[in-house]
């Protein structure tokens, strides 16, 4: 049995795009998602998210749920295109008021609201102005981000800048499987350092907006183990370290991009400017830890045996069930002494789809044992304060449509109903006992 800290914070997250609906609704404006979806064969069955779980409309149906499974914290993303529909012209107020009700209600639920800014939707007119590969695109960020924070800080419990800015710009990009739909290294290589650009000017608005609200990001984090003792998966390893894990890290934290990774990536460095590193470098009170799996590497002229074995356990998207990697990046992030406060904004399974069945026994599986690798690495000093599992809802999972299903509460949808599978249960006892057994 393990007891976590009675301050230890439990709760569930969401993104805006997957759950909301109401794509052209109260004066809400088109994202790149809007128009990636609605673009045949980008997204598996050709879903879209225009109606997705219908949060728009039924948040208070989701908080009386999160309030009943006892959870104690929501974190959830403001649709940068509901405020201001063109990404930087006029503010839509409509869709501030609907992030108003949301945070309202939860807070007369007791139910802490955490925001966070971008979760990959930008507006389609700055993408067309150029998207994340333009400087520009940072500058209209920073003004979304004291807009919002005029708003609403004074109710949040956190805001954090951005989530995943490396999906953002590798899948969206440099591969082109997340909208925008591009493939161009150069052009996700701006865009990376763009996103961390818009990070720290945000943190600034932010700070000056509200100067006592707990600022952060989001990042996600998988360690990258060599498949054999062969020298070349070794080096191939450092390097995948070093672009996924320390290209948006290194920044934040004061240390510059990984010198490996951008020599391994070809990057010029003509997009970073004076003083930009330093906005970058911002101090930040809290940082966002997301994962999910492992990454194993091989070089294609390593010759070695492989001696890394890939674990039997697998989710929906065929990622191995490997819990122990996250103990690896928490200690990891912990020594960078980024912050010292951290919280896992991201964790959970993705199944697909088992129609009546609410039994879901191997995501309680993958979950606790999850929890217990982070109760150790509490115990060992690494300042974890909390966990939002991914997700409350089934939703609209970006390129898998609705193929996969991360929700501890089932998505019916067809009826749109909500559903608690066992795996809510559990986790609403352990969130109500602070105990792991």
């Amino acid at each position: 049995m393990s007891r976590f800290p009675e301050d230890f914070i439990w709760g569930a997250a969401t993104a805006a795009y997957q759950i909301e609906g109401a794509a052209r609704e109260d004066g809400r404006g088109e994202s790149i998602w809007d128009r990636f979806s609605h673009t045949e064969g980008n997204v598996y069955n050709n879903d879209n998210g225009d109606v997705a779980c219908d949060h728009y409309h039924r948040w208070e149906q989701d908080i009386q749920l999160m309030a009943d499974l006892g959870l104690g914290a929501y974190r959830f993303s403001i649709s940068w295109s509901r405020v201001i529909p063109d990404g930087d012209g006029e503010i839509n107020h409509s869709g501030l008021d609907f992030y108003d009700r949301l945070v309202d209600g939860l807070l007369e639920r007791g139910i802490e609201p955490h925001a966070t800014l971008y979760h990959w939707d930008l507006p389609q007119r700055l993408e067309d102005g150029g998207g994340w590969p333009v400087r520009a695109t940072a500058d209209a960020f920073a003004r979304y981000a004291q807009v919002v924070a005029d708003r609403l800080s004074d109710r949040l419990a956190s805001m954090a800048t951005l989530n995943e800015p490396w999906v953002a710009a590798n899948h969206g990009y440099e591969i082109g499987t997340h909208a925008p739909g591009r493939a161009n290294l150069g052009e996700a290589l701006a865009a990376s350092h763009h996103l961390l650009l818009a990070h720290g000017q945000a943190v600034r608005a932010i700070r000056d907006a509200a100067p006592g609200l707990a600022t952060g990001i989001v990042l996600n984090f998988e360690p990258k183990h060599p498949a054999s003792d062969d020298e070349l998966d070794h080096s191939l390893a450092d390097v995948e370290h070093a672009r996924y894990n320390m290209w948006y890290l290194g920044p934040v934290a004061g240390r510059g991009y990984p010198q490996s990774g951008v020599e391994a990536s070809g990057w010029d460095m003509a997009e970073v400017l004076d003083g930009d590193l330093d906005t970058i470098s911002q101090p930040i009170d809290f940082l966002g830890v997301n994962y999910y799996s492992r990454g194993v590497v091989r070089h294609p002229h390593a010759t070695a045996v492989p001696t890394t074995t890939v674990g039997p356990r697998r989710t929906g998207f065929n990622w191995e069930v490997y819990p122990e990697g996250l103990g690896e990046i928490l200690r990891f992030v912990h020594s960078t002494e980024v912050t010292d406060t951290i919280y896992i904004t991201e964790n959970g399974a993705a199944f697909p789809d088992a129609g009546d069945d609410l039994d879901d026994q191997p995501r309680i599986d993958f979950l606790r044992d999850h929890l217990q690798v982070i109760h150790e690495a509490i115990e060992d000093g690494v300042p974890v304060k909390g966990y939002l599992v991914w997700s409350l809802l089934d939703n609209f999972e970006w390129a898998a449509g609705y193929s996969q299903r991360f929700g501890i509460v089932k998505v019916d949808f067809d009826t749109l109903e909500r559903l608690p599978r066992r795996s809510a249960r559990w986790y609403s006892e352990v969130a109500r006992t602070g105990l792991l057994t």
